[in-house]
């Protein structure tokens, strides 16, 4: 059996005033109330947002909780149907830093896409968009959480103290991420399944298991997904030439 790729790690910084990443027991009533720590799901979600191709499967390693975990609850104005509003509560954190330490590895779904598998300059395309911030505007959670990109190296990450340093927190079981139908390492026909596991941080750190490690898995829904072709995605060497050289290491 021929072995999986999988590339060398990568490390970004990404920060904000506030972040939103949802509990979802706290979706039913209208009122959103944030997780402490963000979610796996999450972070892949900011990682694509430096740069996606359907090409690539991303993998986030770890994260580091660099300052100290703060709420903030806002009163928001949510319009309803009849033409009213309502006023419905969310509790955000406030004056958020993360270290992020991620690799990708080969869609084994998109076979369609094999002539896209160049491994140097997916790298360097994605090294570069880090360099930029990102190729698209970063969220922390929701639209409304603005974020902001910072490559690090790899040394910044493992010597960088953070807030919980010699302490170790469980969090108990939460959302780590969802397995749609083109990316699932154990696919279900078309559909959508959620991911569930312990999450646990040590010395601010939590390091993460992949989606198909996770103690529970719920079937969510049908879920279609769209066909690349040479068509309508660009090729890595198109990509490639792009975007500035700025950004190799």
């Amino acid at each position: 059996m021929q072995e999986q790729f999988r590339s060398d790690p990568f490390y970004y910084k990404v920060y904000g005033d506030y972040a939103m990443f949802t509990d979802p027991v706290t979706k039913a009533g209208g009122e959103k109330y944030t997780y402490q720590v963000p979610t796996c799901q999450a972070l892949k979600g900011i990682t694509e947002q430096i740069y996606w191709k359907p090409t690539l499967h991303y993998f986030i390693d770890a994260v580091k909780v660099v300052k100290k975990i703060q709420t903030e609850t806002k009163g928001i104005r949510t319009p309803l149907k009849n033409g009213s509003n309502d006023l419905d509560y969310y509790t955000y954190l406030r004056d958020v830093e993360y270290l992020v330490k991620f690799h990708f590895e080969w869609n084994p779904n998109r076979t369609e896409l094999e002539m896209d598998r160049n491994p140097i300059k997916h790298e360097q395309i994605l090294l570069r968009s880090i360099s930029k911030g990102g190729r698209r505007d970063i969220f922390l959670g929701t639209r409304e959480c603005v974020g902001y990109v910072e490559r690090i190296r790899a040394d910044e990450f493992e010597s960088a103290s953070t807030a919980y340093d010699g302490e170790k927190i469980s969090f108990g079981i939460m959302f780590h991420s969802f397995d749609y139908p083109d990316e699932a390492i154990m696919p279900e026909e078309n559909k959508l399944i959620s991911n569930f596991t312990d999450i646990t941080m040590t010395n601010g750190r939590i390091d993460f298991i992949r989606p198909e490690e996770c103690q529970i898995h719920h079937k969510l829904r049908n879920y279609s997904i769209k066909s690349y072709t040479n068509e309508n995605v660009k090729s890595v060497d198109e990509e490639f030439q792009s975007i500035p050289e700025e950004g190799y290491r």
